[in-house]
Parts: C-alpha cells; sequence; structure tokens
C-alpha cells in the first residue's frame, strides 16, 4: 500500500521580554527559588487585570513579518478555558479568531541523499499568548508547580499540513530557530524550553482525501520531532495495513526511553475551550506599528547564505554553516571587510581581468573559510570558547589570512600563531616576531640547507636517482625540520628537485 505522510506542526516560541505578557514581573531564566517570580495578575487573583506588553506584541509583529505573514490591521485577546493546576485563572489568555497574523509561507532548503530540495511550507497564523506554569514531579507521584514561568510571551505558530516527511519537519524547525535568533526575539532553546512543538501527522493514499489526525505532544528537540514522526508513520502504517487507519483523533505522547508514542486522550476542538473574547483587554490596532517594523527587519538566514555565496564566493555549505551563527556571521563579514581592502592592493591584480580576480575571492573564501570553521572552530570547540567572547578580533584574524595567503606563514605554524591569539588577542605579526614562525625570506640560506641535507643523506639520493621519487618527501620532511618548519615548502621542493635531478 503507497501512503503519504500529512505533516503540520504547531510551535510555541517563549518571547524573549524582560517581563511577562500582562505583568511586570521578570522572565528572565535566573536561578531564582519556586513561585518567585509572581504576583497577583499572572497568578489570576480576582479583582486584578492584564495590560499588554508592548514588547511582545512588537516582537510578534516582527515574527509574522519575517514569516511572509499578513499583519492583522485589528487584533484582539481571547480567553481560552481549561482545567490544569498549571492553569492559576483555569483560563489562558490567548487569541483565537483575529489573530496577530495569518496565511505565511517559509520556504526551507531539505537535506536529501540527492542533494537539498527547497519545500514551502504554509504558516496558517501566529497568535500571542501567555505561557502556564511548569509541572514537577517526583519519584513518589506527587506534582509540585512552579508558578515563575506562568504568564510568559508565547507566540505560537502554526503551519498548514504542508510537510511530507520527518525530514522536513525537522529542517523547518531549525530554520525556524535560526529566524528568531536573527530577530531577536528568542533564544530559541529547545533544551531550555524556549520553542516547544506538537505534531500533527495523518496517512493518506496520495492525493487523498485528509484523515483524521494524531497530534504528538511537546516534542523538546529536532531528534524527538524526527523519530517521533517516523514512529508514528510506522504505526499508523501497520492500522492502515490492516484495514483499521485511526477514525478520530487523539493526543499521544513521545517516550524516547522507549522509543514510541503512547496515547494520552482524544483531540479536543475549539468547542471544548469555550473561547470568548478577553473583557479587560481592548483591541489591538497594528497597522502603524507594523508599517514601522517592517522597515527595520533585520537580513534573514536564507537571504544572508545566498549573498555570502554571491559576494565572497563562499561555498554554499560553508556559508550554511557560518550563517547557523549569526555572532559567526558578522565575524566573517568584518573579516571580509578587512581582507578586500588587501586584496584590491595586490599589484598582480591591478587592471586585471575579471576572471583573475574571480580565482583571487575564491581563494580568499576558500582560505577564510577553511580556517574559521575547521581550525578556529576547533580551537574553540576544544577550550570551551564562543565566539561571542573570544579574544581574537576581525582585524587580526584577517591580517592572519593575508599572512597565510601570501606564503610568509605556513599551515604547520599557522596553527601555533592562532592558538596564542587566541590566548591573549596578539597580533598574529607579533606573535610570529615573537616565536620565531615566519617563513625564511634568504634563499642563500635555504640553498645552503638544502645542501646540508642532501650531503648528509647520501644512501637516499642515490636511491631518488635511481628512481624512488618519493623520496622527494624525505628531503622536504628534512629540511623542514632544519629550518623548524619556516622554510617555504614550494621553494623547498623546486630547490631539492633541481639539485637532485642535476
Amino acid at each position: 500500500m503507497i501512503l503519504e505522510p500529512v505533516i503540520g506542526l504547531e510551535i510555541h516560541v517563549q518571547l524573549k521580554t524582560k517581563t511577562k505578557m500582562f505583568c511586570g514581573c521578570p522572565t528572565h531564566d535566573s536561578a531564582v527559588a519556586p513561585n518567585t517570580n509572581i504576583c497577583p495578575i499572572c497568578m489570576g487573583h480576582p479583582g486584578t487585570l492584564p495590560v499588554p506588553n508592548e514588547a511582545a506584541i512588537r516582537a510578534g509583529i516582527r515574527v509574522g513579518l519575517a514569516l511572509n505573514c499578513q499583519i492583522a490591521p485589528t487584533s484582539k485577546f481571547d480567553r481560552k478555558h481549561y482545567f490544569y493546576p498549571d492553569l492559576p485563572k483555569a483560563y489562558q489568555i490567548s487569541q483565537y479568531d483575529l489573530p496577530i497574523a495569518s496565511t505565511g509561507w517559509l520556504e526551507v532548503d531539505i537535506p536529501t541523499k540527492e542533494g537539498r530540495a527547497k519545500a514551502r511550507i504554509g504558516i496558517t497564523r501566529a497568535h500571542l499568548e501567555e505561557d502556564a506554569a511548569k509541572n514537577l514531579h517526583d519519584a513518589s507521584g506527587k506534582t509540585f508547580v512552579d508558578f515563575n514561568r506562568a504568564g510568559t510571551p508565547l507566540i505560537e505558530i502554526v503551519t498548514e499540513p504542508d510537510f511530507r516527511s520527518p525530514a522536513e519537519a525537522k529542517a523547518f524547525l531549525q530554520e525556524l530557530r535560526l529566524i528568531m535568533r536573527y530577530l531577536g526575539v528568542s533564544d530559541a532553546d529547545m533544551e531550555k524550553g524556549h520553542l516547544r512543538c506538537d505534531a500533527n501527522i495523518s496517512l493518506r493514499e496520495p492525493g487523498g482525501a485528509f484523515h483524521p489526525k494524531t497530534e504528538i505532544k511537546n516534542l523538546n528537540s529536532f531528534r524527538h520531532v524526527e523519530r517521533a514522526l517516523e514512529h508514528e508513520i510506522q504505526r499508523q502504517t501497520k492500522l492502515w495495513e490492516a484495514g483499521s487507519p485511526p477514525s478520530i483523533s487523539t493526543t499521544r505522547g513521545w517516550n524516547d526511553a522507549k522509543q514510541i508514542t503512547e496515547e494520552q486522550r482524544t483531540k479536543e476542538g475549539a468547542e471544548d475551550y469555550r473561547y470568548f473574547p478577553e473583557p479587560d483587554i481592548p483591541a489591538l490596532e497594528l497597522t502603524d506599528i507594523a508599517e514601522e517594523l517592517r522597515g527595520s527587519l533585520p537580513e534573514l538566514p536564507s537571504a544572508r547564505r545566498a549573498r555570502f555565496v554571491a559576494e565572497y564566493r563562499l561555498k554554499p555549505e560553508d556559508a550554511r554553516v557560518i550563517c547557523d551563527d549569526p555572532a559567526l556571521a558578522d565575524f566573517v563579514e568584518n573579516v571580509f571587510s578587512e581582507t578586500q581592502g588587501w586584496l584590491n592592493a595586490l599589484p598582480e591584480l591591478d587592471g586585471a581581468e575579471e576572471a583573475v580576480w574571480e580565482k583571487e575571492r575564491t581563494k580568499l573564501a576558500k582560505l577564510v573559510s577553511g580556517w574559521l570553521i575547521n581550525k578556529l572552530g576547533g580551537l574553540l570547540s576544544e577550550r570551551g570558547i564562543d565566539v561571542r567572547t573570544m579574544k581574537i578580533n576581525a582585524e587580526n584574524f584577517a591580517e592572519f589570512i593575508t599572512l597565510i595567503a601570501t606564503n610568509k606563514l605556513n599551515t604547520a605554524n599557522g596553527l601555533t600563531v592562532l592558538s596564542a591569539m587566541l590566548d591573549d588577542g596578539s597580533d598574529p605579526t607579533h606573535v610570529i616576531e615573537e616565536k620565531r614562525l615566519g617563513k625564511m625570506q634568504d634563499t642563500a640560506a635555504l640553498a645552503d640547507i638544502v645542501d646540508r641535507v642532501l650531503a648528509a643523506n647520501p644512501q637516499e639520493v642515490a636511491r631518488y636517482k635511481e628512481g624512488k621519487k618519493e623520496l622527494l618527501q624525505f628531503f622536504i620532511g628534512k629540511v623542514m625540520k632544519e629550518t623548524e618548519g619556516n622554510a617555504d615548502a614550494a621553494l623547498t621542493r623546486n630547490m631539492l628537485t633541481v639539485k637532485l635531478e642535476s
């Protein structure tokens, strides 16, 4: 039986505001005791009045604009009723029929075995609401409730059922997290609960009618989303093959230890929540704010990746790695700005054809990405240092790259220099002078060392002349040892070849 997965996501993003959605209590993730950041408003005491957080509203509009949504001219808040111990008012202030944003889309790259394909995912709506409290369960079976999180601003993003594989859902969530970080509206850290996902899935015959969906609740990692959906596809496929596909919408939870979903309850409908307009909050007029914010959106990840490829000649995969961290991408922007001046000053490029310029730009991009991602990235990982706090600035890293590009510093010594720069932020030229790591500029001295190496190894010279050409690397190694790695490898190779072949 050929079946097609139909997947939609409901994503809750915790907004990074200083205070809660409807009161002045702090929202930051500080190590405070449970039930400390609370007040009568977020605890739902009688007689209290909620006041909407303007920063949260502006953040919600920015999210809607970034997702190509239509921003509602007028929006309002509603009461959504349900009874859980983590909901102090017995209702949640949310948005129902007039959400802040709707009818958008996001295009994402999907990893496939054949390369990267693109998927355009529709955004049904994005609405603001307050978070619930946090339930804590102990080993004895008791449940404790910490209300510090109650009232924290959330934006819920609901997609169209446009995903056709778990890989697409995972890629979408990763891109959405990155967009939230570029906008500065959320850290979107799934492990800390800043981004939580409910996944809806059903199967159908290709092009056929939709069937009742199964909702998998509270998935808190990209891996869990992908694995839960993969399991649910297998589970529902077996039901179809047995002639009993799901006939009602249900809610299930993901058990990561068992790698299965487990049934929780039947799915609620809108009528179960008894929505009605929040009487204590007037309608929001958003047109002027939306127009103000539209022109202030930052360059988003997909656009930045494309520009890094076109402008800096980075490989698409390198541009993706760099742009996955906004701080790293900012650093790279500054590095290329610094190296561009050096490139423009190269005498051999004065009046050169575009093809020559293109070759040098590509060479520079390869050097920057290679040393940044593999070498510097490795050192940062080893030392547990973040690019935001490292001591190397863009100007010094650009100078380091030019030293490598002009063969004044070889790869082996380059790692030593880079490590020293990371220690104290030193200028690379100062490190080279202090540690005497620069390449030999004296060709006569290098020629003398080559002669000494050949004279000290007569048997190897004879074997080379008999046809053992691979011994050339042996002689290069000897010269490098004599010069403590400071000899120019290409020049050394040429000198040795000339003398051995003569």
